[in-house]
């Protein structure tokens, strides 16, 4: 008789921002299959996702990975119901519209490493900065780089863990990195985030880090933390059209406070116009154009008008579930084919 850890995880209901919450069901003779893991329920009244009187809610499983780090041990990335078993109102996930997953997603999750004793990035010092940024970026030495050990760690985690986990890099501020995933279905590509994340903060735990999702944790003159958001569909991929992709950019135009809404909290403090974004306020898109609201990759022309587009404005604590739901819904809305 074998027993093993399933480490169910979900979202809570904390506003403005959801945060990850998570407990062990050991079970006995576990075949590892996603549809053998049982709905369970917890205490929603502790996270924000129901009131005491009447606390049940369900945890029901959608994605399975296995645990890199404990023994027997597995990852549950799960939906929140209510106790009628419907969606809950915090669960974007059940509201996304890609049963067939004709959407790609490639997130590009950036970061602060912050030491937990001085509350700062690491490189940062205690009563002042580090020098301007510029020499950061992809930097290698100690000189300018910081956390490489836990990054690195993080990144076999993912591998280990069947993530499609596809690249590292130190960002433009001290202590600010980037990891790069891609999937194809909206809900994978928001599941393998999310699982993430968890391997991330997880880690932290043993090297007196935590991490900063803020998109803009360090006021003056630094670039703040985005998810970029590269995607497209079975149109964008074969289309071959110019006036095509600038039908679905224009698309964008008259719903961006309704991507803005989603796209993270606090993105006012990073969407400026300056370092490398777009104003919060514009909506706009371009050619190779890390300014723009929507960058069309220079390999997507070159490839003939075939290939994706990258909404740079999601926010490093933005949910992928929301950002891809809303991503969808607007490209359809664009009604070409």
């Amino acid at each position: 008789m074998s027993k093993s850890k399933l480490e169910y995880i979900w979202l809570d209901g904390h506003k403005p921002t959801q945060n990850m919450r998570s407990k062990t069901k050991v079970v006995e003779d576990f075949s590892g299959k996603l549809e053998d893991c049982e709905i369970w329920s917890f205490d929603g009244s502790s996270t924000e996702q129901a009131s005491g009187g009447a606390s049940d809610c369900l945890l029901k499983p959608v994605a399975i990975y296995p645990d890199p780090v404990r023994k027997d041990g597995y990852l549950i990335m799960s939906e929140v119901l209510s106790a009628d078993g419907t969606p809950h109102p915090s669960n974007a996930r059940a509201t996304i519209d890609d049963d067939d997953d004709d959407f790609w997603f490639g997130f590009e999750q950036e970061y602060f490493l912050m030491d937990s004793k001085t509350d700062l990035p690491l490189g940062f010092p205690r009563g002042g900065f580090p020098g301007p940024q510029g020499q950061y970026y992809c930097s290698v030495g100690g000189r300018y780089t910081w956390g490489r050990d836990i990054v690195e760690e993080h990144a076999d985690l993912c591998i280990e863990a069947g993530l499609n986990f596809e690249g590292i890099n130190q960002e433009v501020a001290p202590g600010q990195w980037e990891f790069q995933l891609f999937a194809k279905g909206a809900k994978k590509a928001g599941d393998e985030i999310w699982i993430a994340r968890y391997l991330l903060d997880r880690l932290t735990e043993k090297y007196g880090y935590y991490i900063e999702y803020h998109p803009k944790p360090v006021k003056g003159d630094w670039n703040g933390s985005g998810m970029h958001a590269n995607f497209s569909n079975s149109l964008l991929r074969t289309c071959g059209s110019k006036e095509i992709y600038e039908k679905v950019c224009e698309a964008f135009r008259p719903v961006t406070k309704e991507h803005i809404d989603v796209y993270g909290e606090f993105n006012d403090e990073r969407l400026t116009g300056d370092h490398e974004t777009a104003s919060i306020d514009d909506f706009s898109y371009g050619v190779s154009d890390r300014g723009a609201s929507i960058r069309i990759p220079i390999i997507t022309v070159e490839k003939g008008w075939k290939g994706w587009l990258e909404d740079r404005r999601p926010a490093s604590n933005g949910d992928p579930y929301k950002i891809a739901g809303r991503i969808i819904k607007t490209v359809n809305s664009a009604n070409v084919s």
